[in-house]
């Protein structure tokens, strides 16, 4: 039973300020993404690869904020309410776009950076307050609502953000600063608390350790295989969000406009793949087949990427690169299959972990990779240097998934 008595018809406005929140979101990171090359430039007056490195660190920053205070704001939600956090961090964001948008050094781009991490880490506030107001039957059905926003936010943000960017490199922060500012206006209004005297728990600060997911998985033997390929395939998939708008603008010379162009196919594509295509992939190759599928098709991708120097082909591409993603949803499944019954929330937990580890990792290194491959007196020009890096480590994944497979088979192990 749910833990509020909102009623049924009082609950829409409430869900629809969350979902806009998670769209809100997504956009806010689509939207600033075609234009980061250019901003960094303007604020640095450094050459691309140089901009490419300070576009990962400012990245995995975001990243290390969202790993540090996610618990942390989820656990100050049940002190003292969803309400607050979740429209004052909305506040905040504004206020730090707005930052963004009006800075004029690279250190100032990393501080809202930092505070941008901050704000951003309210997913799980988002996912408490669905909790609060569902009944058990609902809660599935709405957390696919939240999921189905922020891969809406994807789609529409780069899109936005390179037709913004005509208007200058500043707008899209404007834009999203704008957005953030009419949701938590909107979320004043119409969202009430969910938490109760009686639902309340106090604040503590042992219970947010983020690194205490990582002590869970060492309880989980049979789980590490396919944790590695879970992290390989997230740290080799950063390499879209760390360095595209990079990648794009040296070998093609694309214009922010067409960067969110290419983005927002790629998240089309994406969000057809993840509708459609993956139940009947597994359907027809099985999980395991379904996640060599994807693997496979991504180190193809990546080697392809690599070496590519038709901006056109390029385009028309992008869509099938999004193929790749049918393995992940049958990777977790099998990973939900392979945990004890009685530690699926703790084991998505530490998923969760792997994934923002490889968000940290992935901008620092990919970034840097680009940097040397196209600085002058290296002795070699190769854009695409880090798409082939993260074909290796897609490589890898499969090597390691194959062995794992073959390990439970000799096992006499199911999925």
């Amino acid at each position: 039973m749910a833990t509020t008595d909102i009623s049924s018809r009082s609950q829409r406005l409430p869900i629809l300020f969350i979902m806009i929140t998670m769209v809100i979101d997504a956009m806010g990171i689509g939207l600033i993404m075609p234009v980061m090359p250019q901003l960094i430039q303007e604020v640095s007056a450094g050459a691309l690869g140089q901009a490419a490195i300070w576009g990962g660190i400012l990245a995995s920053s975001f990243a290390v904020m969202q790993f540090l205070f996610s618990p942390m704001l989820g656990r100050l939600s049940d002190a003292y309410g969803r309400r607050p956090i979740l429209l004052v961090s909305l506040l905040v964001m504004a206020a730090d776009y707005v930052l963004m948008g009006l800075a004029g050094s690279v250190w100032i781009l990393l501080l809202a950076r930092i505070v941008g991490g901050i704000t951003a880490a309210t997913h799980s506030t988002a996912l408490a307050y669905m909790a609060d107001i569902s009944e058990g039957s609902e809660k599935a059905k709405r957390f696919g609502l939240i999921g189905a926003a922020f891969g809406l936010g994807f789609v529409l943000g780069p899109g936005l953000g390179g037709l913004l960017a005509e208007f200058g490199t500043r707008a899209p922060f404007y834009m999203a600063a704008a957005l953030a500012f009419a949701n938590a206006l909107f979320g004043w209004l119409v969202l009430p608390e969910t938490v109760t005297d009686a639902t309340r728990r106090a604040f503590r600060l042992r219970g947010v350790n983020p690194l205490s997911a990582f002590v869970a998985l060492s309880k989980m033997p049979m789980v590490k295989p396919l944790t590695a390929v879970f992290f390989l395939y997230q740290l080799a998939t950063m390499v879209y969000p760390a360095v595209w708008a990079y990648f794009a603008t040296e070998r093609f010379g694309w214009a922010p406009g067409m960067i969110g162009v290419s983005l927002m196919l790629y998240g089309i594509g994406a969000a057809i793949v993840q509708g459609a295509l993956v139940g009947p992939v597994i359907a027809r190759l099985g999980q395991r087949g379904a996640v060599l599928f994807g693997l496979i098709v991504e180190v193809v991708i990546f080697g392809i990427l690599g070496f590519i120097t038709s901006g056109t082909i390029t385009l028309i591409l992008t869509p099938l690169m999004a193929l790749g993603n049918v393995g992940l949803p049958a990777l977790q499944g099998i990973i939900a299959q392979t945990a004890p019954d009685d530690s699926q929330g703790e084991m998505q937990g530490v998923l969760s972990s792997v994934g923002s580890v490889a968000m940290i990792v992935g901008p620092l290194v990919l970034t840097q990779i680009f940097a040397w491959a196209t600085r002058e007196g290296t002795g070699i020009y190769l854009p695409g240097a880090p798409f082939l890096v993260s074909g290796m480590l897609m490589t890898l994944a499969v090597l390691v998934f194959i062995t794992q497979s073959n390990s439970r088979k000799t096992t006499g192990q199911t999925p």
